[in-house]
């Protein structure tokens, strides 16, 4: 599961309590978060300047410096906080502990700085969180293998999370109903669309800022065990337990 940052604050306490319900039923839930209001909030208390290039957000050692303070900081320990006082169990990781994340810089890093795309997710370290019965909290950030740390996309590291654990499905929980587009002038959340509409819809302009490196994490993650990602608002009443016994809720993204 990915949970965006503007979400986060937003999430009532029966989602929460949904989570650790599914965790109890046997369900093993792995969830990597985002931050990106949090992140902009501090940086401009500290006097930093950001910018964002195509939905990425322009990282320099300065920026990574408060990216992981709040992403792996106040951000992870808040969820961990929430599943914790809904009676759950959580453990809160970064990418760069036990080099979970394995990360290279992405094609225009002279464009976007440190931010970085996935090489590597050790799954076994995932695997072991799980089988002690804790549902892993993970903050997208990365390493290299000579230590160099990347800030990553959110969207990016959970899809390649769900790749590398072998998920069938990620969920993708934000504060829109999924992937709208405008028909007969109202905005409506699509049931279900292809690559090909993804590519259309960007062209377009349908698709645009921080939901294209979204959907463009959801169609990189479909290939082998993951046969679908489902883009949801996570203040839906009951969303998980419902979207887990097959109720159709926002958009389904299939190759």
């Amino acid at each position: 599961m990915k949970c965006g940052g503007s979400t986060l604050a937003a999430l009532p306490e029966a989602f929460f309590k949904d989570l650790v319900q599914l965790q109890q039923s046997g369900i093993k839930p792995v969830i990597v978060h985002g931050g990106g209001p949090a992140i902009s909030e501090n940086l401009e208390k500290l006097g930093i300047p950001t910018e964002f290039v195509n939905g990425l957000r322009r990282t320099t050692e300065e920026v990574l410096d408060v990216v992981e303070m709040v992403l792996a900081g106040t951000i992870n320990k808040l969820i961990v906080r929430r599943i914790e006082s809904a009676g759950g169990q959580a453990l809160g990781l970064s990418g760069s502990d036990g080099s979970l994340i394995i990360a290279q810089p992405v094609p225009n890093a002279n464009e976007v700085g440190l931010v970085g795309d996935v090489t590597h997710v050790k799954a076994s370290l995932i695997n072991g969180v799980l089988d002690l019965g804790y549902i892993p909290i993970i903050a997208p950030l990365g390493v290299d293998e000579g230590g160099q740390r990347y800030n990553i996309n959110a969207d990016t590291a959970a899809g390649a999370v769900a790749s590398f654990i072998g998920a069938s499905r990620m969920i993708v929980v934000t504060d829109v109903p999924g992937i709208l587009k405008s028909i007969d002038g109202v905005k409506t959340a699509l049931p279900s669309v292809s690559f090909a509409d993804i590519e259309e819809m960007i062209a377009s302009g349908e698709i645009y800022g921080g939901m294209i490196p979204k959907v463009r994490a959801a169609m990189k993650c479909i290939h082998g065990e993951v046969q679908e990602v489902v883009i949801v608002d996570g203040s839906e009443p009951k969303v998980l337990p419902r979207l887990l016994a097959g109720e159709s809720i926002g958009t389904v993204i299939r190759r």
